[in-house]
């Protein structure tokens, strides 16, 4: 997780506990809202990340003032001051990092099992 956590934060000029956060926030949309068989084998690979998705509230659906999916996760997102730019970033990032681990052909299956996400891959 630190890896992870340090090239974020190196790559997209975001501080260490934001990029911790972003991570988890990130890692928990995806196991609630992509295919459970591919995130989880992601999951799995990033050491420290069930650990990182508990400290960002759990696995809970996103939701409240944005609505669900996609909309909930860009509120909180901004919510840690992230713009649209950085968290295009961030999740480019963590899909590069995540191929590297899981291989391109998980990657490319939870983008695309995922409603909304290939806009920022």
């Amino acid at each position: 997780m630190d890896e992870l956590i340090e090239q974020l934060s190196a790559k997209v000029g975001i501080d260490r506990a934001v990029a911790e956060k972003t991570i988890g926030i990130i890692l928990s949309f995806l196991r609630t809202e992509g295919p459970a068989d591919k995130v989880q084998a992601l999951i799995d690979k990033i050491p420290g990340a069930d650990a990182v998705i508990a400290a960002s509230g759990g696995t809970s659906k996103l939701s409240g003032f944005f609505g669900g999916g996609l909309m909930a996760l860009g509120g909180k997102l901004m919510g840690l001051g992230l713009g649209m730019g950085e968290i295009q970033d961030v999740a480019r990032e963590l899909f590069r990092f995540g191929r590297d681990r899981v291989g391109m052909d998980t990657i490319d299956d939870i983008i695309a099992g995922t409603p909304g996400l290939r806009q920022f891959a």
